[in-house]
């Protein structure tokens, strides 16, 4: 059961300050006892709220809150036909687009201040809490099949890591098939469901997750090594600017895609794999290894790995690819 007055009350925790329960009770000119209610639901979502006798309430850390209107200002007018939908908390972005796909447009943003059941590669869970991470879809339709679309996660790839550099991420470098690593830590991930004719017309749900501020207590339920924008750049990156720099960057992407495939961006995803030319060890879905060196990226993004056996080929799905340092 959801509480209407969560995310007001804490967009007005949001300056990381205390504040009575009595003056927020005055602000929404509810009781005091609808605001305890209305944070107590806040706390099952996972949001860490300090309550402190004669103090008030507060948020462990002050931060900003993804809005439609900050988005949409620090987006281009080339970028204006795009459809942005921002929610406070969804059950997952991707879902809600696969479920709700024939009457979103071609370009529907759906961005979420907090995911509760947002999904990984794999049937991962991808761990949210307020403010921890940037997670959103886009709704893409294609002309062409869902068979021509190989490579799409590597293209999307692309887009983020041209957009976490240009907020100073620099160090941000890509994972084959579909993560972002820094200092081989997992900054982002990017998860691509797919509707269509493998022929006719298809459409894409491009799901991305960005880690922005892990807190420690989520650090803990993470099984893989991971990072986030907090620790990776020395200013603090504002999420609607962020969100606005990463459109911008998706819509050139995957246009290049539509008109070229991936060939036209494999030279530069190239450039950003941190195991190109790496030892590493691709582990197959029936829990066998195989070991070689990275050799290049196809132009529909198969993996080509020296091995012991000579030239294999790995197409991105339950394979999975491993450093061996």
């Amino acid at each position: 059961m959801t509480n209407s007055l969560t995310f007001p009350i804490l967009k007005l925790l949001a300056d990381g300050k205390f504040h009575s329960g009595e003056a927020i009770a005055q602000h929404f000119n509810v009781s005091r006892a609808t605001v305890w209610n209305a944070l107590q639901y806040a706390e099952s979502l996972g949001v860490e709220i300090f309550s402190v006798r004669g103090r008030g309430y507060k948020l462990a850390h002050a931060l900003t809150l993804l809005d439609k209107q900050a988005i949409t200002s620090n987006m281009s007018q080339q970028l204006a036909w795009l459809n942005v939908e921002v929610f406070d908390t969804i059950n997952s972005t991707n879902s809600y687009l696969m479920q709700n796909m024939s009457e979103k447009t071609h370009g529907t943003c759906v961005i979420a201040n907090l995911q509760t059941n947002g999904r990984g590669r794999r049937g991962r869970k991808w761990q949210a809490s307020l403010g921890a991470s940037l997670t959103f879809s886009v709704l893409w339709r294609f002309q062409c099949g869902a068979a021509a679309l190989s490579g799409l996660s590597l293209a999307v790839g692309v887009a983020l890591i041209r957009g976490l550099h240009e907020v100073g991420a620099t160090a941000a470098q890509l994972k084959w098939p579909n993560d972002i690593l820094l200092n081989q830590q997992k900054l982002a991930g990017i998860l691509i469901e797919l509707q269509g004719d493998m022929e006719g017309p298809s459409t894409a749900v491009i799901g991305v997750g960005i880690n922005l501020h892990l807190p420690e207590h989520l650090l803990q339920k993470i099984d893989q090594p991971v990072t986030d924008l907090n620790r990776a750049t020395a200013a603090s990156v504002n999420p609607n600017a962020l969100m606005a720099t990463l459109l911008k960057h998706m819509v050139d992407v995957l246009s290049t895609f539509e008109q070229s495939g991936f060939d036209a961006l494999r030279e530069e995803w190239t450039a950003h794999h941190a195991y190109h030319q790496q030892p590493v060890r691709m582990l197959m879905p029936d829990g066998s290894e195989v070991a070689g060196i990275v050799q290049a990226i196809s132009d529909n993004g198969t993996l080509i790995v020296e091995t012991a056996n000579g030239l294999q080929k790995f197409m991105s799905g339950e394979i999975s690819l491993r450093s061996t340092r």
